[in-house]
């Protein structure tokens, strides 16, 4: 017998064992940091809800995830199920309109590119929607505009406020005007929420631009944002090609807005219920339950989130 043999058994028993140690590694346990590059447990990171500990990166998460945070453990009704989009113009570039449907709805499990709900926020009925970014970039079409409605339809036979997440890279551009006309059918109904005193919060996530930028994402009556998130009309990129100039550092992102003045908040995802429910405590006249939401510790901006017993607005001193 040749020295050949008397190791081969052992040889491959060694990477035998090697390759069922490593199979039973389940996969997808890390994920690395797009900012800062650390590998991190994605357990722990779901426990911190896709924040990252060591830079604060908010990483995108889907749209039911999203509500799944926000709102109360309490019974949840989905609004609008059997709104979907429909394919008027029969569009095809490199390949038809209604097959790249058919592809994100496998892809996501989504109709389309909007979650919306009645659930509850710290006790007070509440509705909540939210763009899912992995279904065509969050883009609005028919079907969007059509829940966002039905949604805020829905407030204003309750009463009750509306909050919206939106990440979105804008109007549809297969759906042409059709996706265009969901600008004015949104902000109209934004419009009777006002008058009837309802409130409207919108938040911004990364990134939101084109068409949601410019008419319900900044329509809020309290407009925040996640830390570093994107938000604008066209990308810096085509507008740095338009004026032949070089933009400044950080141009478009959410601290470069509320230094601006063009949103009110920057708020982090683990403090965004608590604020939002504070926020709602002033805007509504009538305190929700506050013993099970923390004292929010991340938020920049200039509004006061001290609320009386009764639900009474205490102005601070610079009021």
């Amino acid at each position: 017998m040749s020295w050949l043999d008397k190791i081969k058994p052992s040889f491959v028993s060694r990477a035998a064992g090697d390759s069922e140690q490593r199979a039973s590694v389940p996969e997808g346990l890390w994920r690395k940091c797009a900012r800062c590059d650390a590998v991190l447990y994605r357990p722990e990171l779901e426990r911190n809800l896709d924040v990252c500990p060591k830079c604060n990166h908010h990483m995108r998460i889907d749209a039911r995830r999203r509500l799944d945070i926000f709102l109360d453990e309490s019974p949840r009704v989905e609004l609008a199920t059997e709104v979907e989009p429909i394919d008027r113009l029969k569009f095809k570039d490199t390949k038809k309109y209604k097959d790249r449907l058919s592809q994100a709805q496998k892809a996501t499990g989504e109709k389309d590119a909007l979650v919306a709900f009645q659930g509850e926020l710290g006790g007070r009925t509440i509705i909540a929607v939210a763009f899912a970014f992995s279904f065509h970039g969050g883009s609005m079409g028919y079907a969007v505009g059509e829940k966002f409605t039905r949604a805020a339809n829905k407030a204003l036979e309750l009463g009750c406020p509306m909050v919206c997440f939106s990440a979105t890279g804008g109007a549809r551009m297969q759906e042409a005007l059709i996706s265009l006309m969901q600008m004015a059918k949104t902000s109209a109904v934004l419009e009777r929420l006002k008058q009837a005193s309802l409130p409207y919060v919108s938040v911004m996530t990364d990134p939101v631009y084109g068409g949601v930028s410019a008419s319900l994402a900044l329509l809020g009556d309290i407009n925040i944002a996640e830390p570093n998130a994107r938000a604008g009309f066209a990308g810096p990129n085509i507008i740095e090609q338009t004026i032949r100039q070089k933009l400044p550092k950080g141009f478009q992102r959410s601290e470069f807005l509320l230094e601006r003045g063009a949103i009110d908040m920057i708020v982090s995802r683990q403090d965004m219920r608590s604020t939002i429910n504070r926020l709602l405590g002033k805007l509504c006249h009538a305190p929700a339950e506050q013993s099970a939401l923390e004292e929010p510790a991340h938020v920049e901006g200039n509004i006061d989130l001290d609320v009386s017993q009764s639900g009474e607005y205490i102005p601070a001193e610079s009021d």
